[in-house]
């Protein structure tokens, strides 16, 4: 195969070659990198022992990275917003949603870090690496844990306050309202003493909305998750909370957007959201002691995209407008957290596919494209949904020959739909062959999704390398296991 012009109007031929991971470092795992034999190796481990024990398709997670990463982000906020520096204390809770089982959970809770949940199942998941970090008692203690979405149910939101999680952020008045009767009820069921409050923040529709590095909304306020503070339901259920003596107004919660790399929405949610902390003390007079500043931070996933910001950049930009706005209005500093989301986990995750078959499509004029299949599906099918976003690809087993060219490629699943796109587009050595492996980066963001829905008959299983070893975070799972909880 030699090289193939792209049609009119695409990206040179060229220009989406994946980068190795000693070109673009922040796109992989922090161990990978070529061995001698031209085969990627990560932690520790070469392409053919990780495939020996994890045959493709398999996602491979990066231990040592992951705890490097939650570590950046605990070690960040707590010196940004260090005491000694006129600061109340900072902290990073991982979000489940971005990737979670008890190993990872236990891996993130043992940097530092706390967990954010937005189901019964990823709370009891979390709950379970709690203990094993923190012992029995944190169970009921779990302070390091939080659960918001929208749509909580009565059971969940009970389920959250008998074990006292540190962040139950409510979304709505209703979730207000159904707080207030959950108290009461573990109030007499013996869970809860008498008198005994539970602990909640809300959270805000800012009206800033941000993603990418694109642009700032101002007025965004049609979204299914949190109160208005434009329209003053906001400042409405904040006195429902403080009206309730079941319950206790911890702190206010705010989240604006996706994938982000520039820090000014942030800036700009950060005074909103301390003018509203500013503008509602309850009855003593008392501002809520905390604010999380929810996350969204950006990651690449190809060679096109900018280097994010690092933790301590955000961090840094974040203490700065804190620190300016309470001095304005002449407030206490609150404590402060963010949910880093996919920058602890994405870097740090590579899926691995084998090539099944190559198909070579003529488009007219002399280009063309190669649609490459391989044995999985779609990682992270909303992705591309949601944002057009792209992923990369390379030849993970060799070093290809550089006289056989590139070819512009799609490389794709079983399915023809969309969802089953892996990588749209890609250009790949023109020598690429069946049989060869395929890494695509950062796929652990967001989900495990790939064969969920009965696309294949096995889910792949997640594997574990750190310092030459390995073994399974997740073990694949047969069509009649899907529904199952790993317990690992």
């Amino acid at each position: 195969m030699t090289t193939v012009s792209v049609p009119a109007g695409e990206a040179p031929l060229g220009s989406l070659i994946a980068p190795e991971p000693d070109e673009r470092p922040d796109l992989w795992p922090s161990t990978a990198r070529r061995g001698d034999d031209g085969s990627l190796r990560i932690g520790g481990r070469c392409l053919t022992e990780i495939l020996a024990e994890a045959p493709t398709p398999v996602f491979v997670l990066d231990e040592a990275d992951l705890r490097g990463r939650a570590a950046t982000w605990s070690a960040a906020m707590a010196e940004e917003f260090w005491p000694d520096y006129g600061m109340n204390g900072g902290e990073a809770f991982y979000a489940g949603k971005a990737f979670l089982s008890t190993r990872v959970a236990r891996t993130v809770l043992e940097q530092g870090m706390g967990i954010d949940t937005a189901s019964r199942i990823e709370l009891a998941v979390g709950l379970a690496g709690l203990v094993a970090v923190d012992g029995e008692r944190a169970a009921s203690r779990a302070a390091r844990l939080g659960l918001h979405g929208n749509g909580k149910t009565l059971d969940e939101i009970r389920t959250a306050l008998s074990h006292r999680v540190g962040h139950l952020v409510l979304d709505s008045l209703d979730e207000v309202a159904l707080a207030t009767r959950a108290v009461r009820q573990l109030r007499e069921a013996g869970v809860y003493a008498h008198g005994e409050t539970g602990v909640v923040m809300l959270r805000l529709t800012t009206g800033v909305h941000a993603g990418g590095h694109e642009f700032i909304s101002t007025g965004h306020e049609d979204q299914k998750f949190g109160v208005s503070v434009v329209s003053g339901q906001a400042a409405r259920a904040i006195e429902a909370v403080h009206a309730a003596p079941e319950l206790r107004l911890a702190g206010l919660h705010s989240h604006i957007g996706s994938q982000i790399f520039d820090l000014a929405g942030f800036r700009e949610a950060v005074g909103i959201v301390l003018r509203m902390r500013h503008a509602h003390p309850d009855a003593a007079g008392a501002l809520c002691e905390e604010v999380d500043l929810g996350g969204g931070y950006g990651i690449a996933y190809t060679g096109a995209d900018p280097v994010a910001p690092s933790a301590a950049q955000v961090a840094r930009a974040l203490a700065e407008a804190v620190r300016g706005i309470c001095a304005d209005l002449g407030d206490a500093v609150p404590r402060v957290s963010v949910e880093p989301g996919r920058s602890v986990v994405g870097p740090t995750t590579v899926t691995l596919y084998t090539v099944t078959g190559l198909k070579r499509v003529e488009l007219g004029d002399g280009a063309g494209r190669l649609y490459v299949s391989v044995d999985g599906g779609m990682s992270d099918n909303i992705r591309p949904a949601l944002y057009g976003a792209a992923y990369t690809a390379l030849i993970a087993g060799r070093r290809s020959d550089p006289a056989a060219g590139l070819v512009r490629a799609r490389v794709v699943g079983k399915h023809c739909e969309s969802g089953d796109v892996v990588v749209r587009d890609v250009d790949l050595p023109g020598d690429l062959a069946v049989g060869d492996v395929l890494a695509v980066p950062a796929t652990g963001a967001y989900g495990r999704s790939m064969a969920s829905s009965y696309n294949l008959f096995t889910r792949p299983g997640v594997a574990w390398v750190a310092d030459g070893e390995q073994g399974w975070v997740l073990r694949p799972e047969t069509t009649e296991d899907l529904f199952r909880l790993e317990g690992e």
